[in-house]
């Protein structure tokens, strides 16, 4: 597939997971990237996996809640390119605590300001340039964003946020030629376990997750970069999840006990007194 050949991407959280691994599969695709995240130095490596394909890579360094550094990572990508082609707001931070049992309120403006501001913020200054090159604009959600869950309050409140705003935008667009593509995945195997705020706005230091089926990052990223390449509207990953959307309307009360159910199920027990 070559869909995305010389095509100007930017990817925010692009130094590990989902991010990293749509900057490879792009790259290989032959697209000129700009990858964005907070860690300079895994950047460099993601960068220098990439240019094994021998594409065109730029590394910007971009805390996407702040909205100066989204504006200097559309600026240096026009100054590097001179255009955008396709925007991926995937930068995100996840929790694993109650709502009751927050130490630290912080970590919700946290949550929100990365998860919703950041891709507001991006979409805000690349938008002009994705009108021009009738482009293409991308939100890598989460099931979450359409089903609330335990444990994740904050975080589903941001990717609902991130849905209505994605979701409004794309009726204002409808005439611009540029696509929107809501992305919802479920459980993914990425590095991003452990790394949940916890009760206090900490990083909890360990994966609680347990008998619980994820999805391979590649496999997640595939399908990400298919739908994006075919300007899909959205994209519902699991079964579970689809199936999910559609008992919701029937019986919503149905749903929240399955969701409760099945987090209890894939949570280590043993290190979260909570439940």
């Amino acid at each position: 597939m070559k869909d995305f050949k010389e095509n100007v991407i930017v990817i925010t959280g692009a130094s590990s997971g989902i991010g990293k691994e749509l900057a490879l599969q792009l790259a290989a695709q032959g697209a000129w990237l700009v990858i964005a995240a907070r860690n300079i130095q895994k950047l460099e490596e993601v960068k220098n996996k990439c240019k094994r394909f021998g594409g065109r890579v730029l590394i910007v360094q971009t805390d996407v809640s702040e909205k100066e550094q989204c504006k200097n990572l559309i600026d240096k990508t026009i100054k590097e390119y001179g255009r955008i082609d396709t925007l991926i707001n995937n930068a995100g931070i996840t929790m694993w605590t109650k709502f009751e049992d927050i130490t630290n309120i912080d970590l919700v403006e946290k949550i929100m300001r990365v998860n919703y501001l950041g891709s507001v913020y991006c979409t805000y200054y690349a938008l002009p340039f994705l009108k021009e090159s009738k482009g293409r604009l991308v939100g890598i959600s989460s099931l979450t964003g359409r089903t609330g869950v335990p444990t994740r309050t904050a975080y589903s409140a941001s990717k609902h946020a991130m849905a209505g705003f994605f979701d409004s935008l794309r009726i204002e667009l409808a005439d611009s030629g540029v696509s929107v593509t809501m992305i919802y995945p479920g459980f993914v195997d990425t590095e991003i376990r452990g790394k949940e705020l916890g009760a206090d706005g900490n990083k909890i230091g360990k994966n609680k997750l347990v008998n619980v089926k994820t999805m391979n990052v590649k496999t997640c990223a595939k399908i990400i970069v298919n739908a994006v390449a075919k300007r899909k509207r959205e994209v519902v990953m699991t079964m579970k999840g689809k199936l999910g959307m559609k008992l919701k309307l029937i019986s919503p009360s149905l749903v929240d006990k399955i969701v409760q159910k099945t987090i209890k199920k894939t949570i280590d027990n043993k290190n979260d007194a909570s439940f």
